[in-house]
């Protein structure tokens, strides 16, 4: 499998390479691989590209500091309370089906263009889809485990230490890892849409004045940054999966 992964991968990076050299793809607009890792490179050596992914990193940090405990706490109280769920599900279904790009103009408008408004979107954004899987962690739960963790006289806290986050780590990692990529994406698309810094400013400066190498070069950044993310993530969901039972 590892194997067959790699050489698909192997091809892909060859037909990227080979395609725009052999006059098969505009050059123009899909750069040779080659040329995209040097120019990547030489971005890596400037200041500017530094401050950016820092501020990106910052925001996508910040934003999932947020959105991660609060989604959690929501989503554990709907599931836990059959009134609640009764009320805000549907509501939560129905923002959920709506593209949260709709919704950028609106913080812009409170928050201004600054570090602010892009958190607290991506926030909005990661919110509801850890509150829909919370829930369903939640909901996944033995109920016997709850009633026999209730008929010892275990507290709230105990019962949520002791029997929810043990049965619903593997999944919350999991929602972690889907989380992220919600998170990471809504703060690009902030970034792009309008902002003075940042990383996603840089890329569509970069495609705006069809700067294609430094284009292809962002994206190559982000993929690194997201895959490196994903899988450290899994390997985490796969040492904590024997605590699921």
């Amino acid at each position: 499998m590892a194997s067959a992964r790699a050489a698909l991968l192997f091809a892909l990076l060859a037909a990227w390479e080979f395609l725009p050299r052999s006059g098969l793809m505009n050059p123009e607009l899909l750069p040779p691989l080659s040329e995209v890792l040097t120019t990547l490179w030489k971005l890596l050596q400037r200041s500017n590209v530094h401050a950016a992914i820092g501020v990106t990193m910052a925001e996508v940090a910040v934003a999932f500091l947020i959105a991660i405990p609060l989604g959690t706490l929501l989503g554990v109280l709907i599931a836990e309370k059959p009134y609640l769920a009764d009320i805000f599900k549907p509501l939560l279904f129905y923002v959920f089906s709506i593209p949260k790009s709709v919704f950028l103009p609106m913080f812009i408008l409170v928050f201004g263009i600054n570090f602010a408004q892009k958190v607290a979107y991506a926030a909005f954004t990661t919110t509801f889809v850890v509150i829909m899987s919370a829930a369903a962690c939640v909901e996944s739960v033995k109920t016997e485990y709850i009633e026999v963790a209730r008929s010892c006289g275990a507290s709230r806290t105990q019962l949520i230490l002791r029997v929810y986050v043990p049965s619903m780590l593997p999944m919350l990692l999991e929602t972690i890892r889907i989380s992220m990529i919600f998170n990471f994406t809504a703060v690009m698309i902030a970034e792009m849409y309008a902002s003075r810094t940042g990383i996603g400013h840089l890329i569509a400066n970069w495609g705006e004045n069809f700067q294609m190498p430094q284009l292809f070069a962002g994206i190559v950044l982000l993929s690194v940054i997201a895959i490196f993310f994903n899988e450290s993530v899994r390997w985490l969901e796969e040492r904590c999966s024997n605590w699921r039972t």
